[in-house]
């Protein structure tokens, strides 16, 4: 069965592996060849990661975090920065390095996935992220963000967040809870082309570029916090 990648039927999906080591390349590369992706490039550092992606223009990065030479964090950010189409990047992680991982996404990250996820969910995720949607492992994301996000006072909404509608204001709750559009659409009784358009709407109206973004304004403004999970 031929991969069906964003540039279309018969596209390959073209992924650039980035990990410090060598066997966990290894690994990774044999899931997503054996799911159908291509691994156009192999990187063992951030350097090499930019240069890759400056080369090859993936659809996707895996990113790992703790590298020598450059980290992911930077090299994400360098990898934002890049001129033309830019891939999407989604961030590789171990439970203990939360901060890296916060940051990662700051500086333009797609998503997040723990090392030791399981084969399906990897090639999974790698897919959303392609399909320019955003990757929040649940068991993460509000770890993350409640303990790297600065609060407000109480009742401190930015001016943005406060001239959203109430529906608006339940879309983004859900969306900081890491929910897909078919699980919100399931809680508020709305097709999933509603929701979709309503999170166009609060993308648009918060000047943010994802899901990750919304997520992470709902929890630094007090919009969402832990007691909700």
């Amino acid at each position: 069965m031929t991969s069906r990648g964003p540039g279309g039927p018969g596209t390959p999906l073209r992924v650039v592996l980035v990990d410090d080591q060598e066997l966990v390349r290894v690994g990774f590369r044999l899931i997503l060849e054996r799911a159908g992706l291509v691994v156009v490039a192999e990187a063992q550092d951030g350097v090499e990661a930019v240069e890759a992606v400056r080369q090859e223009r993936p659809d996707v990065v895996l990113m790992d975090i703790r590298m020598p030479r450059l980290d992911g964090v930077e090299a994400t950010r360098r990898i934002m920065a890049l001129a033309g189409e830019r891939p999407r990047v989604l961030v590789l992680t171990t439970f203990d390095l939360d901060e890296y991982v916060y940051e990662a996404v700051r500086a333009g990250a797609s998503g997040f996935l723990l090392k030791d996820v399981a084969p399906d969910d990897l090639v999974h995720a790698v897919w959303v992220v392609a399909r320019g949607d955003t990757m929040l492992a649940p068991a993460l994301i509000s770890r993350l963000l409640e303990r790297f996000t600065a609060r407000p006072p109480a009742g401190a909404l930015p001016p943005a967040l406060a001239a959203l509608t109430e529906r608006e204001v339940e879309v983004a709750r859900l969306v900081a809870r890491g929910l897909s559009n078919a699980e919100i659409s399931g809680r508020l009784y709305l097709s999933e082309a509603t929701v979709k358009t309503y999170v166009s709407r609060l993308l648009t109206k918060l000047q943010l570029r994802d899901r990750v973004q919304i997520a992470a304004l709902a929890y630094r403004s007090g919009l969402v916090g832990a007691e909700e999970e």
